[in-house]
Order: structure tokens, then C-alpha cells, then sequence
């Protein structure tokens, strides 16, 4: 019978994840994975060609950790609630693992079929929200919208470029909460049940 194998693909991705966050994306090489793993440096090669195929590998992972965390904030027929709660959760889902968002953003995986499938998924709960608030004809460009605005922020507080004084916290909700009034005042109102669409014209 063959021997088992000595490491998982699991255990190999927690640990390059724990190597990313510690050291960055360039400061680790596939030896000092095999290293913390315990294993020799061959023993990766089984389940990832190179460094690249693991960092690839890395960026689905957290595109699916992160659509988990999302989909973890859904309130039922609460749409706006869903949206505030679905953005703080990716505020902690990004400062919580900096260079694990940022290399998400590397666009690595991005043109790749499972890059496609893994982005697509994990924004699926916030795009369901934003139909239910604006309407499934709005909801791409409401995403289009409010994610810059989320990327953006975490994006300077990862960097620590807030350094006017206190108050981000106030500043993110105020943010969402003011994306979130737009996009509803900017969505054509509904045609009322019955008129086709079209105003009612008076007969004399």
C-alpha cells in the first residue's frame, strides 16, 4: 500500500495564510512553508507546481472565506440591514487579514474560470441584497457603486493612512449608510400593480 501523505493541501494553504500575514506575499518561500508545515520542500510539490500555483491558491480561498462571512450577515427581507451588516463584515474580513486582501485584489486567479466562479460566488449574497433594495436590473451597478467605497476605505486603514485624529468608525458608517440612501433615491420607482407601466389617461 502506498504511504499516506504527510501533508495536506489544507494544512499547506493555513499555513502559507498564516506566512502571508506574518511576512507579506514576498517574504516567504515554499521551503519556509514546508518548514512550518514539518514536512520537506518536496512533499508541497505534490499538491501545488510552485510558489505561484499556491498563491493562486491562497486567493480563491479567501474569496471563499470571505463570500462565507457574507453570507453569514443575511437578515431576511431586511436588505438595507443585510448591506450595513454585509460591509462591516468585509471592513473585519480586511483588516483582519491585510495581505491576505490584498493579494485577493492581485487579480492572480481574477481570469482564470475558477477565479471568475470564486469572485462571482463570494459577492453573491451582497448582489442579492442590492436586488432586493434596488431592483435586479440595479444591482451590478449598485455593487459598482458601493464597492470602490469599501475598498477604498479598508484599504487606507490598512495602510494607516487615517491620521487626522478619531472618528473612522463613525466615518465608515456614515459612508455606507449614505451610499445606501442614495442608491435608493436614485431607483426608478416601481410602476403601481396594474397600470402596464403606464400613466392612466382620463376619457371624456
Amino acid at each position: 500500500m502506498p504511504a499516506p501523505p504527510k501533508v495536506t493541501k489544507q494544512q499547506i494553504i493555513a499555513t502559507a495564510l498564516e506566512l502571508l500575514e506574518r511576512n507579506g506575499r514576498d517574504e516567504f518561500t515554499m521551503s519556509d512553508v514546508a518548514t512550518a508545515v514539518g514536512v520537506r520542500a518536496p512533499s508541497l510539490y505534490g499538491h501545488f507546481a510552485d510558489r505561484a500555483a499556491l498563491l493562486e491558491e491562497l486567493e480563491l480561498f479567501l474569496w471563499e472565506q470571505l463570500g462565507r462571512s457574507l453570507a453569514s450577515q443575511q437578515i431576511k427581507d431586511r436588505p438595507t440591514e443585510t448591506l450595513k451588516a454585509q460591509a462591516r463584515a468585509y471592513r473585519r474580513f480586511a483588516t483582519q487579514h491585510p495581505n491576505g486582501y490584498a493579494l485577493m485584489l492581485d487579480v492572480r486567479a481574477a481570469n482564470t474560470d475558477r477565479g471568475v466562479r470564486a469572485r462571482a460566488e463570494a459577492l453573491t449574497p451582497a448582489l442579492s441584497a442590492l436586488a432586493t433594495l434596488v431592483g435586479q436590473s440595479q444591482a451590478l451597478v449598485a455593487a459598482r457603486v458601493l464597492t470602490p467605497f469599501l475598498h477604498g476605505f479598508v484599504s487606507m486603514e490598512n495602510s494607516a493612512a487615517f491620521r487626522l485624529g478619531p472618528g473612522v468608525d463613525v466615518a465608515f458608517e456614515h459612508g455606507i449608510d449614505t451610499i445606501l440612501r442614495g442608491l435608493i433615491d436614485a431607483t426608478p420607482p416601481k410602476p403601481a400593480r396594474g397600470s402596464g407601466g403606464h400613466r392612466s389617461v382620463k376619457r371624456k
